[in-house]
C-alpha cells in the first residue's frame, strides 16, 4: 500500500480506524501525518488542502476535503466544497503520487467503537447515512484516482508493510 506512494489519504466516518492506520504508516514508513479536523468556516478549503499538498516529503492525510462532501450535507445541509473542487484536489493528490484508502465498517460496529472510545455515539441512522454517503463519494471519485476500500471489521487494518500498489477500482457503470 505505501510502496512508491508519496501521499496517502485515509477517509471514512468517525470510529472506522483512520488514525490507527495513519499512525502505523508514520511509524513504519516515515510518513508525516496530517490530521484534518473540520476547517473553520472562514477558511477556504481548497486553498487549505493545496497548501497541505505542497508540503515536501511523504504525507498521510488522516481525513481530508472528502469529509466535507459527506458531513457537510448530512450535518449542515450543504457542502462548503463543490464536486469540481473535490475532483481538482483529488487529481492533485494523484499528481503527488497519491492514493485514497476508504475505510469502512458496518454501522453497528462503528457505533460500538464510538461509544467505547467517546462514551457516546451518534444514532445508528446517522452512522448508516454517513457510511452510505462515503460509499457514494468514493464510487464517484474512483474514475479520477486509485481507491482501495478496506472493511476494518472483516480483516485487520492492512499491514503498512505490504508492498503491493493500491489498485484502482473500476468506475461504477463502466463494465
Amino acid at each position: 500500500m505505501a510502496s512508491g506512494r508519496r501521499t496517502l489519504v485515509i477517509e471514512g466516518c468517525d470510529g472506522v480506524g483512520k488514525t490507527t492506520l495513519a499512525t502505523s504508516l508514520a511509524q513504519d514508513h516515515g510518513f508525516t501525518v496530517v490530521h484534518s479536523p473540520r476547517t473553520p468556516d472562514h477558511r477556504d478549503l481548497t486553498s487549505r488542502y493545496r497548501e497541505l499538498l505542497d508540503r515536501p516529503g511523504r504525507l498521510v492525510l488522516d481525513r481530508c476535503f472528502l469529509s466535507e462532501l459527506v458531513y457537510g450535507p448530512l450535518l449542515r445541509g450543504r457542502s462548503r466544497i463543490t464536486w469540481a473542487q473535490a475532483i481538482d484536489l483529488t487529481e492533485a493528490v494523484v499528481a503527488r503520487d497519491g492514493a485514497f484508502l476508504h475505510l469502512t465498517a458496518p454501522p453497528q460496529v462503528i457505533r460500538q467503537r464510538l461509544a467505547r472510545r467517546d462514551g457516546e455515539s451518534a444514532d445508528l441512522s446517522e452512522i448508516t447515512a454517513l457510511v452510505t454517503s462515503y460509499q457514494r463519494v468514493f464510487d464517484a471519485l474512483a474514475a479520477y484516482c486509485p481507491v482501495e476500500t478496506i472493511d476494518t471489521t472483516s480483516t485487520a487494518l492492512p499491514s503498512a508493510r505490504r508492498t503491493s500498489p493500491v489498485p484502482q477500482q473500476t468506475p461504477p457503470g463502466s463494465h
